[in-house]
């Protein structure tokens, strides 16, 4: 993996089949500016790059690269002057940061698309047009929603804001605030009537932190975590702190309505792009295989047949992430009233699927787990960062919350009677409408991604081992969808007055799973004949509904080993060649 090949060698084609367009020559472009991470000399490489960690601080040479390459741009809207216009290509570009590390991807620039989305979507002119020169300028942005003093339950928010005559008088705390040491523009969720709790009390200020009286306006900086570690996290206390009225964003009361809508684009993009990481994890593993042996200490042989298969799983897993993450993705374009959903979904598997995988495979590198330089070394800094992303007010918890209220309404009106979405959802790279935040809605009782499994699973063929197979575990995946239908009717209705039962949590999990499923079969089903060979090949799509069976406790038929055998011929195909491990089978430099 250790190259002699100078970090400035740019890769301006895309991969052999590709489609060619824009967002694959950005990427290329940025891949080759970052260059070989692994190579010792490259000054934003790994050994940079843990050098920086330790000290809890983003490598300032790799800012400074992500500056000249203009990434901010990537951040505002085409209309307002920036390159912005689409939610996979924002994906895809910054895939490559978040592959070597996810404290610069998440400090650098997510933390100020996330602040930025808000405002493209509920901005007036005025303010739309003052952070795009903001952010055109190099300037970072900050977003307050966090309460950790009520597990991230953003509607109990701890900020008040009276309005008075001459404004809003903010007065409150949050205590966890990513870039507000150095954030130009802030954008804060805040009380704005007494009685908390309820959707029309709650509003969104944009505020320039530069004009707030330093007396009324206090930041304290927090510990760094263990997570993250170059992310320079911060509280701040206000204290009758007051702010034109012109500051707010979108109506008074209009807070919950944004923050939802606003989660539907930061929970897809964050839960997609560090699944990079993951990326780096695998390539870490098969190098140590491949040059020092799994776990070797001197003592014990390797066991190939354990290793192979630890790889291959960990390939499966990453490629049946990637199928939600780059629908959920994909849907914000061409199904956006129905991602409140998929959204939600992507989010709530990400703990339990990459952070298992990054698990796994420490035990391919054993005792080299605890290395700290180089090329092996990054892999504890990712097996640290992947799981902070799955926390915050967009956790778990607020996620199922986003679900469980729609259940019902997908059994009754959507399930076995919608149709199918359509084919380009499944089909990653292609084209794409420009985005749009307007169509976006809280909940709309539609589920067309769980149609395209019923009329995949109807028309599966069976001619070898590993199509009856897939057909089998589609058959299965289909019955698991009546059955969650049937349960979720059998439930009593939803009541505000009661807790959540239980089964409802449940029930949510295994139908995140099964939309796994659904997406898995989708883009093995629309790919057949297309660029990539490997996505229409059985054996991947097959792999992956046999890990989403064991998922959800349901007796399968034996996976071929033939099928394992290809996806692992796969990982050391793509290892070799240097091409990323996602559905967009990206050229890597080095």
């Amino acid at each position: 993996m250790v190259s002699s090949a100078p970090p400035s060698a740019l890769l301006t084609q895309p991969p052999p089949g590709l489609p060619a367009g824009e967002a694959p020559a950005r990427v290329a472009r940025l891949e080759g500016m970052l260059g070989d991470p692994a190579f010792g000399a490259n000054p934003v490489g790994y050994r940079a790059l843990l050098h920086a960690d330790r000290r809890a601080v983003l490598l300032a040479e790799a800012e400074g690269l992500l500056d000249d390459f203009g990434m901010n741009r990537e951040f505002v809207p085409k209309e307002l002057g920036g390159r912005f216009d689409s939610a996979e290509t924002l994906l895809r570009v910054m895939r490559p940061v978040f592959r070597r590390d996810v404290a610069l991807g998440a400090g650098y620039g997510m933390t100020t698309f996330m602040a930025a989305s808000d405002v493209w979507m509920q901005g007036s002119a005025g303010q739309r047009s003052w952070l795009a020169g903001l952010l055109l300028a190099g300037s970072k942005a900050a977003i307050a929603q966090h309460e950790t003093a009520h597990t991230n339950d953003f509607v109990r928010s701890q900020v008040r804001a009276q309005v008075r005559a001459d404004g809003l008088a903010v007065t409150g705390g949050k205590p966890v605030i990513n870039n507000l040491h150095r954030a130009d523009a802030l954008v804060l969720f805040c009380r704005t009537e007494p009685q908390p709790g309820t959707t029309g009390c709650h509003s969104v200020l944009l505020l320039d932190p530069h004009t707030l009286p330093a007396g009324r306006y206090r930041v304290t900086r927090r510990p760094a975590a263990l997570g993250l570690r170059g992310c320079y996290f911060a509280g701040v206390d206000l204290d009758s702190c007051l702010v034109p009225r012109d500051t707010l964003l979108g109506p008074l009361g209009s807070g919950v309505p944004t923050a939802l809508r606003s989660f539907q684009v930061s929970r897809t993009l964050m839960a997609s792009l560090v699944s990079a990481a993951v990326d780096t994890g695998l390539r870490t593993a098969v190098l140590v295989d491949r040059t020092q042996g799994p776990g070797r200490s001197g003592l014990d042989p390797a066991d190939p047949q354990h290793t192979a298969g630890t790889l291959a799983s960990a390939f499966v897993n990453l490629l049946l992430y990637d199928c939600l993450a780059v629908v959920a993705t994909r849907a914000l374009h061409l199904l956006p009233a129905e991602t409140s959903i998929y959204s939600a979904a992507v989010k709530l598997l990400l703990p339990r699927v990459l952070s298992e995988t990054m698990y796994g495979l420490a035990t391919v590198l054993g005792s080299q787990i605890y290395t700290r330089e180089g090329t092996v070394g990054i892999f504890q800094k990712h097996i640290r960062d992947v799981p902070v992303v799955s926390l915050g007010h967009a956790g778990t918890v607020a996620c199922q919350a986003t679900i469980i209220p729609q259940l019902r309404a997908l059994a009754e009106e959507s399930w076995f009677s919608g149709a199918e979405a359509p084919a380009a959802l499944f089909r990653p790279g292609a084209e794409l409408p420009p985005f749009d935040y307007n169509p976006l809605s809280l909940a709309c009782g539609r589920d067309s991604v769980s149609a395209t499994l019923l009329a995949t699973a109807a028309s599966l063929p069976g001619a070898g081992p590993i199509e009856r197979t897939l057909r089998e575990l589609a058959g299965q995946m289909t019955v698991e969808l009546h059955e969650l239908r049937s349960r979720v009717l059998a439930l009593p209705p939803l009541d505000a007055a009661r807790p959540v039962g239980p089964s409802w949590f449940a029930l949510t999990d295994r139908y995140v799973l099964v939309l796994a499923a659904a997406c898995v079969l989708g883009v093995w089903r629309h790919n057949q004949g297309g660029p990539d060979p490997f996505l229409a090949d059985p054996a991947w799509a097959a792999a992956a509904l046999h890990r989403i069976a064991q998922r959800l406790g349901i007796p399968a038929a034996d996976l071929p080993a033939e099928a394992t055998a290809r996806v692992h011929q796969e990982v050391l195909a793509r290892y070799g060649d240097r091409r990323s491990f996602d559905l967009y089978n990206t050229p890597l430099p080095g």
